[in-house]
């Protein structure tokens, strides 16, 4: 492999907007500016959270779009200040590439919010006595969500392309990484490739009914249902993180995957294995609202929270995942390293690094207390409360019914913690490649594969929009 690059980029130099006579004014000028634009955007989200009456889309937007301008300001002005007050211009290269992640993603989401807002008062002028069907909460959270996702996919494009042009710390430029797979054995591909393919399309049909269920039906546009349906729009996306590029690899008879493509890969998939953590833990608040606060549950899970819950659930993990990803590009690589599993995991990257890798390990093992641990802990605490509850119950009939309702939530967070958690990490104590690579197995794909068909077989809700969503074409055509 040819060497390209035998400097070691620290920092850039940002050299502002004046010469050194005009620093002061600046620092006022632009610390007044920025001070007032966060106060006022915290003034409108608070008005907004605190009064019952603007829990409206157009409020819900609102709301949004101030939080969105709070981080977009953000994103340059207290780093700017900061380097006015210290008399520097620079800013590392981790801090650059930062910098440029946020700004494109703030900057992109104002101006789709824009669009968003603009659709909601065309559906509230011309359309007015549909506007609360058009406008439901679930259509509202789903535009949240996908301009989230969308501009997450641009921002990650240019940040992608950034790297590509200059490498932080390798003196030896890294062309890709070596994806050795499940097995050895070219007879088994075969038989691997139809196995996981099947696994995937089920999975993938399996949440997309959920999703379609769920947004055809307006008895189901309730928070219990909106969880669902952003949680199998996420494990829909989980899957599709590792298992094309390894049936791509399959089909192909190749191993190999590129240095972008591996950073991005493992983005996603700390994304969205973590997205199904948080949105768990979320879910269980609910039913913990709905079964020990019933008469108050409408109040409590209003559009708006359900909304705010799931954004932040989406901007925290977005945050926690780009930690990991720039500190992996913080480390040395051999060129064409071969990682011993089927696709890019956090871990199994880290250790082949040929750096100091010490600070990447505090951090991991930091983010399994903060996204497993303290997660799990509050689904404890949260069903140890339901259970206090159901105990209260007078009739054992009206027991059943209050258990019964919150059994698949349940055996999800089960079988999520049982294979991400306790498999993992017993896997992680042998240090033996092979149990590890069952334990991801199980957590990554078998656990989506699973979680239709838990939600659906015990709910009748569900079953009965998927047989509504079926047989009400066919009847609108048999009627003359």
């Amino acid at each position: 492999m040819e060497s390209e690059n035998n400097t070691r980029i620290s920092e850039f130099l940002l050299l502002g907007l004046s010469e050194e006579e005009l620093q002061p004014l600046i620092f006022g000028l632009f610390l007044s500016m920025y001070l007032i634009t966060v106060f006022g955007n915290l003034l409108i989200i608070l008005a907004i959270s605190s009064d019952y009456h603007l829990h409206t889309p157009m409020y819900f937007f609102l709301s949004n779009l101030s939080f969105v301008d709070i981080c977009f300001t953000s994103t340059t002005i207290p780093k700017m200040l900061w380097n006015i007050q210290n008399k520097s211009k620079g800013i590392t290269y981790e801090g650059c590439i930062t910098q440029m992640y946020f700004y494109i993603l703030f900057g992109g989401l104002d101006d789709i919010l824009l669009s968003v807002m603009a659709y909601d008062r065309y559906v509230v002028i011309c359309h007015p006595l549909h506007y609360t069907i058009i406008m439901s909460p679930l259509l509202c959270g789903l535009l949240v969500l996908i301009s989230w996702v969308l501009i997450a996919l641009n921002f990650l494009l240019h940040s992608l392309m950034v790297l590509r042009l200059v490498s932080p710390s390798n003196n030896t430029q890294i062309s890709r990484f070596l994806l050795l797979g499940l097995s050895k054995k070219a007879e088994l591909q075969p038989l691997i490739f139809g196995l996981f393919l099947s696994i995937y399309l089920i999975t993938v049909f399996g949440n997309l009914l959920i999703i379609l269920a769920v947004s055809s039906d307006s008895h189901l546009h309730t928070p219990m249902y909106f969880f669902l349906s952003n949680l199998s729009f996420v494990d829909i996306c989980f899957t599709s993180t590792t298992i094309p590029k390894m049936l791509w690899n399959i089909q192909n008879k190749s191993k190999g995957i590129t240095y972008e493509g591996c950073i991005t890969q493992m983005y996603f998939y700390i994304l969205f294995a973590d997205l199904d953590d948080i949105l768990l833990s979320v879910m269980a608040y609910d039913w913990y609202v709905a079964i020990c606060h019933p008469m108050h549950y409408m109040v409590i899970m209003s559009p708006w929270l359900c909304g705010l819950l799931v954004l932040i659930s989406w901007v925290l993990i977005a945050l926690h995942s780009l930690l990991h990803s720039l500190m992996v590009l913080r480390l040395s690589f051999c060129p064409e390293m071969q990682i011993p599993h089927f696709f890019c995991e956090l871990s199994r990257v880290v250790q082949l690094a040929s750096s100091d890798n010490f600070l990447n390990n505090i951090v991991m093992y930091s983010a399994v207390v903060l996204m497993g641990v303290i997660p799990f802990t509050g689904i404890l605490y949260t069903y140890s409360k339901i259970v206090s509850c159901i105990c209260k119950i007078s009739s054992s009939q009206g027991r059943y019914k209050a258990f019964s309702t919150c059994v698949s939530h349940l055996l999800v967070v089960s079988l999520f913690y049982f294979t991400a958690l306790g498999v993992y990490l017993s896997s992680a104590a042998t240090h033996t490649s092979h149990s590890s690579t069952i334990a991801s197995v199980m957590s990554s794909v078998v656990t989506p594969l699973l979680k239709p068909f838990i939600y659906s077989l015990r709910n009748q809700d569900i079953k009965g929009a998927l047989k509504r969503f079926y047989f009400m074409p066919r009847l609108k055509d048999q009627i003359p």
